[in-house]
């Protein structure tokens, strides 16, 4: 049978889309010209700080004595995780050559970037996993130098305890700086800083526009919309659960797509009359945003088979998928789209975005069906070699030649010819492109 939709949702993650882009390239443009001073213009006027902009040693230390020894040990706990999930992935890319032909051997190398700048949002909430993300992978990865940037709150200067787990993740410096101003800094080298490689970490709809302008003259991770979250669930699942791990991700932003795709009506049904209840018992401003994006972006799907809920997963490619269903071992072989997998009740997307190992900088908007998320690999450029001896450059010369000139390239052909003239000066080669 066709998709059910027993809700539907009236509006997409493109619905609201404002056009920032030529404001955004306006404030780039100024602040390169600018540089600091123009960059400390607009963190006044947007920011409404005027404090200190790169964190001292003193300082940190100041806001780290701030976070209480629990807290302390909740963000040690999932520092380790982090990094050492990423050591792991790191040590999947190793440096290899192959002797391609006798005496002709080609290689790759992974060399990291040499600096990293890492965006840590900090309005609505201070988010401390997003520093743990960004710095940690960029110092397992083996960035040189690392920037995090996160907005000041007026008269306050950066959250506490996001000072305190950049430093403790490996920052080389803390700007105290928001939005498009923040990006700007980091990308342009000012302030003292090294220009940055890499651009990585969540923000609002600026600073991911500003990324996208950004994106060539230096790296970024991704360009980010909304988050993003569906559930696959069937008859063992239990609807609090469910329900609860659809609010959970709602209260991110009232653009905050949460889908279900189940092949249980009864449970769809359930999950929906509990969601609403859920909501209402929410704090106000995380209320506020679960009761919008479950009204207007929300999806329930009833689908006939498991392999039709998969297919449906597989087009949505959500940031988030989770799967509360029987024979995990099956959805793990069968779903391919999505950017951070969560099998079974035990774990939930919470897990991975706070404390749990993997990372939370998660492909949006479809993306997932042709990118990951935030990785040391992100970090890393794979770069390829080779060398020859004089006997084993002798047929990739011929070749060369012959297909350059196919190609109507004499330069490259010529480059070729040289050497075999050089190397093998008794010998006969025939080099042209032939018919």
């Amino acid at each position: 049978m066709p998709r059910k939709y027993l809700k539907k949702a009236t509006l997409t993650s493109k619905s609201d889309a404002s056009d920032v882009h030529d404001l955004v390239q306006e404030m780039l443009t100024k602040i390169e010209a600018g540089g600091d001073d123009t960059a400390l213009e607009y963190a006044a006027k947007l920011d409404k700080y005027d404090g200190p902009i790169l964190l001292s040693k003193d300082e940190i230390a100041a806001a780290s004595a701030k976070v209480p020894q629990r807290l302390k040990d909740d963000i040690a706990f999932a520092h380790d995780n982090v990094r050492r999930f990423a050591e792991v992935q790191k040590s999947t890319m190793q440096d290899v050559e192959l002797e391609i032909v006798p005496g002709l051997i080609a290689g790759q190398k992974a060399i990291p970037c040499q600096s990293a700048g890492c965006y840590v949002p900090g309005g609505r909430y201070s988010h401390i996993a997003s520093a743990i993300m960004t710095v940690t992978t960029a110092k397992v990865a083996g960035c040189g130098h690392i920037t995090a940037c996160s907005p000041p709150r007026p008269d306050e200067g950066i959250a506490p305890a996001i000072i305190y787990t950049a430093d403790l993740c490996g920052a080389d410096k803390i700007l105290s700086m928001g939005g498009v101003q923040g990006v700007a800094a980091m990308t342009f080298g000012l302030f003292g800083l090294p220009k940055s490689d890499i651009l990585v970490g969540p923000g609002n709809q600026y600073v991911a526009e500003a990324k996208r302008i950004l994106f060539g003259r230096v790296g970024i991770d991704m360009i980010a919309g909304p988050t993003d979250s569906l559930i696959l669930a069937d008859e063992t699942a239990d609807p609090f659960i469910v329900a609860t791990d659809l609010v959970g991700q709602a209260e991110h932003g009232y653009n905050s797509p949460v889908w279900l795709v189940t092949d249980n009506e009864a449970l769809a049904e359930k999950v929906m009359e509990i969601v609403p209840e859920l909501i209402a018992d929410l704090p106000k401003l995380n209320g506020d945003n679960a009761a919008a994006a479950w009204r207007d972006y929300a999806e329930v799907i009833v689908c006939d088979t498991r392999e039709e809920m998969a297919a449906t997963s597989d087009e949505y490619a959500p940031e988030h998928l989770t799967v509360q269903a029987k024979d995990l071992e099956w959805w793990l072989d069968r779903l391919e789209c999505y950017g951070s997998l969560f099998l079974g009740e035990e774990t939930t997307v919470a897990f991975g975005d706070k404390a749990s190992g993997t990372n939370h900088v998660l492909p949006t908007s479809q993306s997932a069906k042709y990118t990951g998320g935030l990785s040391v690999h992100k970090y890393m450029k794979i770069v390829t070699w080779q060398r020859a001896t004089r006997d084993g450059s002798k047929p990739v010369a011929e070749a060369t030649a012959r297909i350059s000139r196919l190609e109507g390239m004499e330069g490259h052909a010529r480059s070729a010819d040289a050497r075999l003239y050089k190397y093998f000066p008794d010998e006969t080669f025939d080099l042209t492109a032939g018919e």
